[in-house]
C-alpha cells in the first residue's frame, strides 16, 4: 500500500530548509499532488506547529499517503483528500500556505492554471504559494539531464513537459501573484515562491 519515491528521500531536506524560511508560524499547509505521502509525513514532523493537509487526484496515491499517516503520522498530519488541481472546485476552503512539489511538469498546463487560480482564492498577501521542480529559464542554460527529462515526459504524454518559468510567472501574475523568491536546488531543480500582490 505504501509507495516509496527515491526523489522524495533525496530532496526532503533541501525543500524543508526552504520551507523553514517561507512558511508561516501557524495555520494549515495544503500540499497539492502529495504523491507517495513521504513529504507530507516528513514536513508534518518537521513543522509541528502547522497543520499539514495532503492531497492527490490518484486513489492509489491517497492510499499510500494514508498508509504512511496511519503507521507513524503525527497528530498535525490530516487524512489525505482527493483533489485534482484543474477541477472547478477544491475540497479545501482556506490555507496559510500552498505547496506543490513535482506536479507542474508531470501534468497538463490546466493543472498549473487551476493551481494558481485556486491558490489565489485561498491565500492572502502574507501567505505563500511554493512550487518545486525542474523549470526552463530564459537566461539560464538548461542542463542536459533536464533536456532529456523533458523529452521523456513529452514522449509519455504530449501535454507534459518542463515549463518555462517566465510563462509560469505570467500565469501567476494573471491570478494576482508575484514571484518573490527563487531558490536553486540540487539536481537542477528550483523552488519558487509566489505571494499575492499587495
Amino acid at each position: 500500500m505504501k509507495r516509496y519515491a527515491p526523489a522524495a528521500e533525496r530532496n526532503v531536506l533541501p525543500i524543508g530548509d526552504v520551507l523553514a524560511e517561507e512558511l508561516p508560524d501557524s495555520g494549515l499547509v495544503l500540499e497539492i499532488a502529495s504523491g507517495s505521502g513521504e513529504h507530507a509525513l516528513a514536513f508534518a514532523r518537521r513543522f509541528p506547529a502547522l497543520v499539514w493537509q495532503p492531497s492527490d487526484p490518484d486513489p492509489e496515491a491517497i492510499a499510500s499517503i494514508e498508509a504512511w499517516r496511519e503507521e507513524d503520522g503525527p497528530g498535525n498530519l490530516r487524512s489525505a483528500v482527493m483533489l485534482d488541481a484543474s477541477a472547478e472546485e477544491w475540497p479545501v476552503s482556506s490555507a496559510a500556505a500552498v505547496l506543490c512539489i513535482n506536479m507542474v511538469h508531470i501534468s497538463p498546463l490546466s493543472a498549473t492554471e487551476g493551481l494558481l487560480r485556486h491558490a489565489a482564492s485561498l491565500l492572502d498577501a502574507r501567505h505563500p504559494l511554493i512550487l518545486y521542480g525542474p523549470f526552463v529559464e530564459d537566461d539560464v542554460e538548461t542542463a542536459p539531464s533536464n533536456i532529456a527529462f523533458d523529452e521523456s515526459l513529452k514522449a509519455r504524454n504530449s501535454a507534459w513537459g518542463l515549463r518555462n518559468l517566465s510563462a509560469v510567472d505570467r500565469l501567476a501574475r494573471a491570478s494576482g501573484f508575484n514571484r518573490t523568491k527563487r531558490y536553486p536546488m540540487p539536481a537542477n531543480n528550483l523552488t519558487v515562491v509566489y505571494r499575492q500582490q499587495g
